[in-house]
């Protein structure tokens, strides 16, 4: 029974450090997740770079938007954001 009120400080530790640290951090990635898996041809958004464009292509990975300037080929991951939904909200 002594070794156990000597250990559950550490576990109540590792349980803080779970609900306050790890836990909102998975929910964060599987958010991002969903979002780049639902982006889709026609979309308007603005990258993490700040580059504002319409999706042209889609693959698995990648994504080609179009811009003032030309084509960009760039990762999914780099999208922050979809300005579509936004728009179509305040119309």
């Amino acid at each position: 029974m002594e070794q156990l009120t000597q250990f559950a400080p550490f576990l109540l530790m590792f349980v803080v450090l779970y609900f306050f640290m790890i836990r909102p951090q998975q929910k964060r990635a599987k958010n991002e997740k969903e979002f780049e898996n639902s982006l889709k041809v026609g979309d308007k958004i603005v990258t993490k770079s700040g580059f504002h464009g319409k999706i042209a292509e889609l693959a698995e990975t990648t994504v080609v938007i179009e811009t003032m300037s030309g084509k960009l080929k760039l990762e999914r991951s780099a999208i922050s954001l979809e300005l579509s939904a936004a728009l179509n909200k305040k119309a």
